[in-house]
């Protein structure tokens, strides 16, 4: 029988983007604690930490769903500078980092953990198996008036980098240089090889 896809996340562009591609799938977000999760690896770099952090979260998914259940996590690190952000929250915070991406390029890692729940019964170790994709993203030279105006849609306050292709800020994005899916959150050809090393083709997850 071919498992079923859970996505280890509550972010609606990634859930977007498997419906957009016919990939069935339901939703179980994981209760991971990404502060506590990034102090207890110590020094990593942003794309480490991307995939440290999709992996705790596939991870705390597959240990409660039914065996045979495939668990996917992501998380998105924005690099600028050798600087890793993530989400602003607040919009003093999401002003101020759009006054430092403007007018240059930085990379959005995705990291990416698919993983059995198979593995994680009687106590045994899930098996699971990742990969992180980057993609440059380049911005316009925006304004202070036309980052104002997006910092008060809260558009960006809730996501890596404190920008969306998929949104409002794709006015502001000059090019993307990799898997433009990388930048929404979700590589689906990345998902797509960690799907075949289950043994599963992505084309029997199709709806």
């Amino acid at each position: 029988m071919t498992p079923s896809l859970i996505l280890a996340s509550a972010s609606p562009a990634r859930t977007k983007l498997l419906a957009d591609a016919g990939i069935a799938h339901t939703v179980q977000v994981s209760d991971v604690d990404e502060d506590a999760a990034t102090a207890a690896a110590g020094p990593v770099t942003p794309s480490e930490t991307a995939l440290l952090l999709a992996r705790a979260k596939a991870e705390s998914v597959a240990a409660s769903i039914p065996s045979g259940s495939l668990a996917i996590g992501c998380d998105s690190v924005f690099e600028l500078d050798g600087v890793p952000y993530g989400k602003p929250w607040e919009p003093a915070v999401a002003r101020e980092r759009w006054r430092l991406m403007r007018g240059r390029s930085g990379v959005l890692h995705t990291g990416h953990w698919l993983v059995s729940a198979n593995s994680t019964a009687d106590g045994g170790s899930p098996v699971g198996y990742g990969e992180v994709t980057s993609a440059v993203v380049t911005f316009e030279d925006v304004s202070d008036a036309e980052i104002d105006a997006y910092v008060a849609t809260g558009e960006p306050l809730q996501v890596a980098g404190a920008f969306t292709i998929d949104g409002l800020a794709g006015a502001f994005i000059t090019g993307v240089e990799g898997d433009p899916h990388t930048v929404v959150g979700l590589s689906i050809s990345t998902l797509r090889r960690l799907l075949a090393k289950h043994g599963v083709a992505i084309t029997d997850l199709w709806a």
